[in-house]
């Protein structure tokens, strides 16, 4: 991509790219994100393989693609978002300074904090309704209208479908600053250390193995923020509500409950998960970029 290439034609393929990458990242990880999210919320200790088998026996196979609509136009907006943030957060800041490259730190990690930041308000309310199925074993697949009428009529817009934005924001900001971070920081040493003249000649192997590095990256670095958001969301309304939309009271129950552990609880699929997700997202969106031009 020119760096300074402010067209709308440009904007464009960014954001097409972005999109394609959202929907490999879906197709690849939600039955893993379906495990992370009933380990997050479970109340009683579980391992990865109890929930595998008790949604295997109790709800089916197909049950692990619960909440995939959401997700799938969602997160195919989401991450068109995130990639048209982090490029032209790129471009205003080049513009500004005068530079032909950023510096990884602390611009890069910037330039990928404003990727989040852009991303959060479609990212917050599909992420709700995708907790919603996930976390609920009795939720029936396939019901996205029904879902976001429970929500309107239980809590509204702003205490319903954006339940859990602060929260969010917040999560969105670290990881994607830390993703888009890692993941540049890896093709320039990969750039530098192999002497290609430029990214588009990085093989596609080498781009996977990049992504999948910074998907476990951006996970470790924003994981308990993870883990209160999915308690948050995942929560009751009304009177069954045990955090009425607070992230610190979500935070203080699971200290309470589960201790230091208890923000760390379900990371281990998701590691596992971010590996291919991240990898397919970061290669499927520079070999868009590659054939769009």
């Amino acid at each position: 991509m020119a760096e300074l290439d402010h067209s709308w034609s440009r904007k464009v393929k960014d954001t097409a790219a972005g999109f394609v990458g959202g929907v490999t990242q879906v197709l690849i990880g939600q039955p893993a994100d379906l495990v992370k999210v009933r380990l997050q919320t479970s109340a009683t200790p579980q391992t990865s393989i109890d929930v595998i088998k008790h949604v295997f026996k109790h709800e089916g196979l197909l049950a692990f693609y619960k909440g995939t609509l959401p997700p799938l136009l969602g997160v195919g907006a989401c991450v068109s978002l995130q990639f048209y943030g982090f490029y032209e957060s790129k471009r205003q800041m080049l513009k500004s300074s005068g530079a032909q490259q950023l510096n990884l730190w602390p611009q890069t990690y910037i330039a990928g904090a404003c990727a989040g930041i852009i991303n959060t308000p479609v990212t917050a309310p599909m992420e709700q309704l995708r907790i919603l199925s996930q976390a609920d074993a009795s939720a029936p697949r396939g019901s996205l209208m029904q879902t976001i009428k429970h929500i309107y009529a239980s809590a509204g817009v702003r205490t319903g479908l954006f339940r859990g934005f602060s929260v969010t924001l917040l999560r969105e900001t670290q990881a994607y600053g830390v993703w888009f971070l890692t993941y540049e920081y890896l093709i320039d040493l990969i750039r530098r250390t192999q002497r290609y003249s430029s990214r588009d000649q990085i093989p596609t192997v080498e781009l996977l193995a990049a992504g999948a590095i910074a998907g476990d990256a951006l996970w470790l670095s924003s994981y308990p923020l993870d883990v209160i958001k999915s308690n948050v969301q995942s929560d009751g309304f009304g009177t069954a509500s045990r955090f009425r939309g607070s992230a610190l009271a979500a935070t203080s129950h699971i200290w309470r409950t589960h201790g230091f552990a208890g923000f760390w609880k379900g990371l281990t699929p998701c590691l596992i998960r971010a590996i291919p997700c991240s990898a397919g997202t970061f290669a499927s969106v520079e070999l868009a970029l590659r054939v769009m031009g």
